[in-house]
């Protein structure tokens, strides 16, 4: 057990935005209720093994090398703010252009995004993406 509150700590704090925990937690009171308010909840949920496998799933995705097969219009979203996916690597703008209807899109940090957690807030790309 010990090993999973582990991961689930590391994963809220890798999905997080600061700047949005610092808005609705600024104290250490609000800030513990919080991080407690997200981790509770999920750790009971959390499977280990299921936990291993969908790790193990996105460690070796890599589509890079059939880009140019991709024939569908492709919109690639990410926020600024996403630790996960750290926009400063580069790496959509290297790799979207070789989709021949692709197209990337940044979302600045602001009050509304939530660092990789952004990706399940349709309104805030809606504002931010401009389609």
């Amino acid at each position: 057990m010990r090993s999973l509150t582990t991961a689930e700590d590391l994963l809220i704090l890798a999905g997080s935005a600061p700047l949005n925990w610092q808005a609705v937690a600024p104290t250490r009171q609000t800030a513990e209720k919080f991080y407690l308010d997200r981790f509770k909840p999920a750790i009971v949920r959390l499977d280990a093994n299921d936990l291993i496998y969908q790790l193990d799933a996105s460690r070796e995705y890599n589509p890079s090398p059939k880009l140019e097969t991709i024939k569908a219009p492709l919109i690639a979203v990410n926020s600024a703010d996403d630790f996960i996916n750290p926009p400063e690597l580069g790496i959509m703008e290297k790799m979207v252009p070789r989709v021949k209807r692709g197209r990337y899109i940044l979302i600045p940090t602001s009050d509304q995004t939530r660092g990789h957690g952004t990706h399940s807030l349709p309104a805030v790309c809606l504002l931010d993406c401009q389609l």
